[in-house]
């Protein structure tokens, strides 16, 4: 006796859908895969990029002059003496007024020309409390203007900078280390400002001291230095792309290699 036809034919369907399922399931796990290996792919490669420009951009700064601003501003509109000295008051023009209460040579001091000399510096209170390191010029000099007193006041204007890092000789009571306010903390009873200023003129109420004043660059970072590590980042993020795409090749060789040694 013969199946019904009913149930033959729900039997064949069934036997011809199951495989389908199976590979349209394949097929989607397969391009969701794909996607998947894409996205991860494109995510590193944009990184990559982004690495690049950002080491075109540093290199492409270091070759364009920077404008110089050539506002004059009062010292409390840049910085205070609570604080470290702001990124953005860098290298600006400022005017302080105060009285000098002390004198320090700082010595192998290299100025913007290349000129390595031992510097006078001296610290200017600017008010009942507060007080900056000002570089007044070459210490041979200290004596050209022997009017000049603490009871004197002194008008300063000049570059602000930030303080060194780099010790360039032995510290003492009358000599620094490094033009660097944390260094007096301990023997300066005031709150000390971060940075110091290189004058570039100083005046009294009989007029406008003159001597060879001192023209001192902004520090600069290890530009290079910085340069290459985004290359470098450029290179991993872009071996971490390629690897991703590789991935599922390596699977599938490894499957394939899998299946041989069971047939």
């Amino acid at each position: 006796m013969s199946a019904p036809l009913h149930f033959s034919y729900v039997v064949s369907i069934r036997d011809i859908t199951a495989p389908s399922i199976a590979r349209i399931r394949a097929k989607i796990k397969k391009l969701a895969s794909a996607i998947v290996v894409l996205a991860l792919a494109a995510i590193f490669v944009s990184l990559g990029l982004w690495q690049l420009d950002r080491a075109q951009e540093l290199s492409a700064s270091e070759k364009t002059p920077p404008i110089q601003d050539q506002r004059i501003y009062n010292l409390s509109d840049l910085t205070s003496a609570e604080g470290s000295l702001p990124v953005t008051s860098f290298d600006k023009t400022v005017a302080a007024s105060g009285n000098y209460i002390a004198t320090y040579k700082a010595p192998n001091q290299k100025a913007a020309d290349g000129t390595v000399a031992d510097w006078e510096v001296a610290l200017l209170q600017v008010d009942p409390t507060s007080a900056i390191l000002v570089v007044r010029g070459l210490w041979s000099e200290r004596l050209i203007e022997p009017t000049i007193a603490m009871s004197n006041k002194v008008e300063i204007t000049g570059t602000i900078l930030p303080s060194q890092f780099e010790d360039r000789a032995a510290n003492t009571s009358s000599q620094i280390s490094r033009i660097d306010s944390s260094l007096l903390t301990s023997s300066i009873d005031l709150q000390l400002f971060d940075g110091f200023i290189a004058a570039s003129s100083e005046a009294l109420r009989v007029g406008e001291i003159s001597r060879t004043r001192i023209e001192i660059s902004l520090p600069k970072g290890d530009v290079p230095g910085y340069y290459w590590q985004h290359i470098s980042y450029v290179v991993v993020w872009w071996f971490m792309a390629a690897l991703v795409l590789w991935a599922p090749f390596y699977k599938r060789r490894e499957n394939d290699d899998e299946e041989l040694r069971a047939s």
